[in-house]
């Protein structure tokens, strides 16, 4: 998972942040335990530059992309997961459900090495 952000949380809301999407992650996308790979970016302002797709939206510099990689999750799923983002990052004050975009791309097991220099899904030690 990657999560970009705008420069000027604090450490602590930024793990915050983390720590509430890992939650939905756990709760509603069906990860396992201990499942947990987010890269987080802060960027200087301006450089994260997220218009509304004319649906209506003000975005803010507190403006937040989650890209997440994933395989196997249903429709049902990924909706799931997006309305739980926006409801619990709104509800911990840490994103605006209008500076939250969520994106999902989808792969497959051997697209995965978690270290050693193996595919862990195709070898069966995952």
């Amino acid at each position: 998972m990657r999560i970009d952000m705008v420069r000027g949380r604090s450490p602590e809301q930024v793990r915050a942040l983390a720590d509430v999407v890992q939650e939905v992650m756990l709760d509603v996308f069906a990860a396992p335990p201990r499942d947990r790979y987010q890269v987080i970016h802060q960027h200087d302002p301006g450089e994260i530059v997220a218009e509304d797709t004319g649906l209506g939206y003000t975005r803010t510099d507190g403006v937040v992309v989650i890209q997440v990689t994933q395989q196997g999750r249903s429709r049902e799923q990924k909706e799931a997961m997006y309305a739980a983002l926006a409801q619990r990052l709104g509800d911990a004050g840490l994103v605006e459900p209008d500076d939250l975009i969520v994106s999902v791309t989808e792969n497959t097991k051997d697209d995965w090495s978690f270290g050693r220099g193996r595919a862990q899904f195709l070898t069966g030690e995952l």
